[in-house]
């Protein structure tokens, strides 16, 4: 049993999950090298450290998906994106450390470290691990629903997602809860 390490991908854009990875490090083997906050790392760098990471450590994933975003907010579908993370391990940790200043309610103890991601062995991994799952999910989803670009922006807020949205109208896979969404459905804010 050890210690996991635990982070999310996804709160911000306005289309797909929000999605969570819990990853307990080896205590005795060799970790790979390189660990850091993925938003630090280029997509090639993640998709080989994501590898690494599964080869010697216990990974567990979840997500919500956009309607339970929409159903009960971000926060609480990132807790339970979270939770179900967690549950995904194939062994119960001892303690969890969370990335942020904020927690789901687990079965152990939890300690919360700001920016932990950048500094903390544990939540590097579940950043990298959380990417690289949400970036290969929103890919697929592309092909699923074409001219939105989702390959490309991943769903997040960018000019290209804007006009996407203001020509072809919000998807299955849009977070209607959120105001740009709302605007481009023509649903009052």
């Amino acid at each position: 049993m050890g210690i996991c390490g635990i982070d999310e991908a996804g709160r911000g854009p306005w289309a797909g999950p929000v999605v969570a990875a819990a990853v307990i490090l080896p205590a005795g083997k060799k970790r790979p090298k390189g660990l850091a906050d993925s938003k630090q790392l280029s997509a090639e760098t993640r998709e080989e450290l994501a590898l690494a990471i599964r080869d010697c450590a216990l990974v567990g994933v979840g997500l919500a998906s956009a309607d339970e975003i929409d159903r009960i907010n971000i926060l609480q579908a990132t807790y339970l994106a979270m939770r179900r993370a967690f549950d995904g391990l194939s062994e119960p940790p001892v303690a969890a450390l969370i990335d942020g200043n904020q927690a789901p309610d687990l079965p152990c103890p939890i300690e919360m470290i700001i920016d932990g991601d950048a500094y903390v062995a544990s939540i590097s991994a579940a950043s990298i691990i959380a990417k690289v799952e949400r970036d290969r999910m929103m890919v697929e989803l592309c092909a699923h629903y074409p001219g939105y670009g989702f390959s490309k922006h991943k769903g997040y807020g960018t000019p290209e997602h804007q006009r996407a949205l203001s020509e072809l109208g919000p998807c299955a896979i849009h977070r209607r809860s959120f105001k740009p969404v709302r605007l481009a459905s023509g649903i009052a804010a």
